[in-house]
C-alpha cells in the first residue's frame, strides 16, 4: 500500500508489521529494485520503500544531496519517532543514508549500506560529470548503455534480456532534470572527514563485481566508520538485492535478527 510521509511530499509503499525498515534505491533505479526482498523482510519488519524526491510521486527538493537527507530524515521520523529505524540504502540511497545519519545523528538506529561511499575517484567523479552533460544535451537515452553497464555486469545482462529491458525502461522514466542534479552533487561529494559523525552501527555492502561504486570504496568507507561491518556478495554487482535476492537476504540477516531470511 502506498501512503504518504514527510507533511506528504514522499510516496512510499508501507508493508508488513513490526520494527520500521526502510529501504533507499538507487539513482540507475527506482524502488522495484527491491520487490524481491521486500516480502521476506515484511514477515518479521514494517518495510517502507520509498521513492526519493524527485522520483515517481515524490517532490523534488532543492540544495543537493543534503536537502535529500533532511528530507529522508523526515520520512524516518514520520514512521518510527524518536525510536528510530534500520535505514538500508543502495547506490545513491546509500549515499542519501549516510548523509542523513551525518545531519541527523539520532534518526536511525542502524544502517546498511549497499554498494555506496564517502566519496569517489577522480574518474568516478568524472563520470558523473559526463553522464550529467551527456543527458543534459542529448536526453536519458543518449547514457542508457552507460547506466545499465554501472548496473550489472555484461554477463548478467546477457542472460537476464528481460529483467534488462525493464530496468532500462525504469530508468528512461527518471526526471532528468532531477538526474543530472544528482550527478553533479555525487560528482562533488566528499563525506570522509565527517564519518565520525556517524554513531549508528554500519554494515557495509557490496558486490565484488560492482564498477559504479568499486569494493575500494567500500572498504574505505568502513575504515572510516567506528562501528562497523563490511561484507563482500560474490558475483553481484551495483544492484545485489535484484541480482541476487537470496545471497542479499543473507548478507543482511544476522544484523537484522533474521538468520532464516535467505532461505526465504
Amino acid at each position: 500500500m502506498d501512503r504518504l510521509f514527510a507533511d506528504g511530499a514522499v510516496n512510499a509503499a508501507d508493508t508488513g508489521q513490526g520494527p520500521p525498515l526502510i529501504l533507499l534505491h538507487s539513482l540507475l533505479s527506482d524502488r522495484a529494485s527491491f520487490d524481491a526482498v521486500v516480502a521476506p523482510l515484511a514477515r518479521s519488519f514494517r518495510v517502507i520503500v520509498p521513492e526519493l524526491p524527485g522520483f515517481g510521486r515524490s517532490r523534488a527538493v532543492g540544495g543537493g544531496l543534503a536537502a535529500v537527507a533532511d528530507r529522508m530524515a523526515e520520512l524516518v521520523t514520520d514512521v518510527a519517532g524518536p525510536g528510530g529505524a534500520v535505514v538500508l540504502g543502495n547506490g545513491y540511497g546509500g549515499f542519501v543514508a549516510l548523509q542523513m545519519a551525518i545531519r541527523h545523528p539520532t534518526v536511525a538506529s542502524r544502517l546498511i549500506l549497499a554498494d555506496a561511499g564517502a566519496a569517489f575517484s577522480d574518474s568516478g567523479r568524472e563520470a558523473f560529470r559526463t553522464m550529467a552533460a551527456v543527458s543534459s544535451a542529448n536526453g536519458l537515452a543518449a547514457v542508457a548503455d552507460v547506466a545499465m553497464n554501472r548496473l550489472f555486469a555484461p554477463e548478467f545482462q546477457k542472460t537476464h534480456p528481460a529483467l534488462m529491458d525493464g530496468r532500462r525502461a525504469a530508468f528512461l522514466r527518471t526526471d532528468p532534470e532531477v538526474f543530472r542534479t544528482a550527478c553533479e552533487a555525487l560528482a562533488s561529494l566528499d563525506l570522509r572527514r565527517e564519518l565520525s559523525k556517524v554513531k549508528v552501527p554500519v554494515l557495509v555492502l557490496v558486490g565484488e563485481q560492482d564498477e559504479a561504486t568499486p569494493p575500494a570504496m567500500s572498504h574505505e568507507l568502513a575504515a572510516g566508520l567506528r562501528d562497523v561491518r563490511l561484507k563482500i556478495i560474490p558475483g553481484c554487482a551495483h544492484v545485489p538485492q535484484l541480482q541476487a535476492p537470496a545471497l542479499f537476504l543473507a548478507a543482511i540477516a544476522d544484523v537484522l535478527g533474521l538468520a532464516s531470511a535467505a532461505s526465504a
